[in-house]
């Protein structure tokens, strides 16, 4: 196997991509859309943004594959960002740099690769845009100008979003090393303790406003039955495409956490009660709306939520109780709905 050699620019490309405050974030619609558009597109098994870390890569969208970042040694994004085009393998099992590569040798079996660079403001390359499949294959030059022109969206995405508020406010809150403890690796969403990190910052933001802090607590229905009758594998799937829904259909300054097993919580800003249901009512749609595309089938999916508004005197502990049984009301009345419940007195 053949490790590529680090950038001529090393230092300066690390530093480039430090600046973008990415690393370790959770998973974003619009970067979700555009790799689920460009599988269906390219009809390949998986499509990643990888980012090129010192060393690892890491992937901040992704689809077709479970690991959230593998060992830059043993990547082909790590040889991509070197060159300043395309890079295109489409046949690793004939290819001297990546042969004996474990990933071409062992699972996912890679064959075909094509990784596009993507680059950050000041032209360093940061990491690709990718396309891995099993099965060897050509790349037309239609293809290759596709792939291309989809890599100028990801990365005019990622530029855009450096200068947006809410990657200030993130690098205020949690320095990099802070947030890898922060993330669930499975869905790529913050865990409990990115929760309970970020709950009285979402708070804190509301001083002085009309607006209202929303708690929406969710629990997957009969989740047992599917990691039981489907195995974990597919229970892993239900996990990372149920948290895929939500995300969706919540706004980019939502904040959405797995707290565990199948449980997740949203902390949401509302007017009122009305405001707060419509979005858990939306949330429960994104979950049940179409079957979950399993291995060789589908499965329907639905969840169960509870919903409170913060009040003046709630500790984040009280809130997220009183969410809680309004989820235990939802799953005691047939599941697959929305409670609200407020604070007594």
């Amino acid at each position: 196997m053949l490790a590529a050699p680090c950038h001529p620019d090393e230092p300066r490309r690390l530093q480039a991509l430090q600046n973008l405050e990415i690393l370790d974030t959770p998973a974003e619609h619009y970067l979700d859309t555009l790799v689920r558009l460009t599988r269906d597109l390219f009809n390949v098994a998986t499509v990643l943004i990888s980012l090129i870390d010192q060393d690892r890569q890491w992937f901040k969208a992704r689809i077709g594959l479970a690991a959230q970042e593998t060992p830059r040694d043993v990547s082909f994004c790590g040889h991509a960002i070197l060159k300043d085009d395309l890079l295109l393998v489409e046949d690793a099992r004939r290819d001297p740099r990546f042969a004996d590569n474990p990933l071409v040798l062992g699972p996912p079996y890679l064959r075909f690769y094509a990784g596009q660079p993507i680059y950050s403001a000041d032209g360093q390359p940061i990491g690709t845009l990718c396309l891995l499949d099993p099965t060897p294959r050509a790349f037309s030059r239609f293809e290759r100008t596709r792939l291309r022109d989809l890599a100028t969206l990801a990365q005019g995405y990622l530029q855009m979003r450096m200068l947006s508020q809410q990657t200030r406010n993130l690098r205020e809150a949690v320095d990099r090393e802070q947030r890898k403890a922060l993330m669930d690796p499975l869905t790529q969403l913050w865990n409990r303790g990115g929760f309970n990190q970020f709950y009285p910052l979402e708070l804190a933001k509301l001083l002085g406003s009309d607006l209202k802090l929303g708690v929406i607590y969710c629990d997957l229905d009969h989740f047992k039955k599917v990691n039981d009758q489907h195995g974990h594998g597919a229970g892993d799937q239900v996990l990372w495409e149920s948290a895929r829904r939500m995300s969706a259909a919540l706004r980019p300054q939502d904040l959405l956490a797995r707290l565990g097993g199948e449980e997740f919580v949203a902390l949401i800003t509302v007017h009122d009660e009305t405001e707060l249901l419509q979005v858990a009512e939306r949330l429960r749609r994104a979950i049940e709306q179409e079957p979950i595309p399993l291995e060789g089938h589908s499965l329907v999916q639905t969840a169960s939520f509870g919903a409170t508004l913060v009040q003046p005197g709630d500790t984040r502990v009280t809130a997220l109780e009183r969410a809680d049984r309004g989820l235990y009301l939802a799953k005691q009345n047939g599941r697959n709905r929305v409670e609200y419940v407020a604070r007594q007195g």
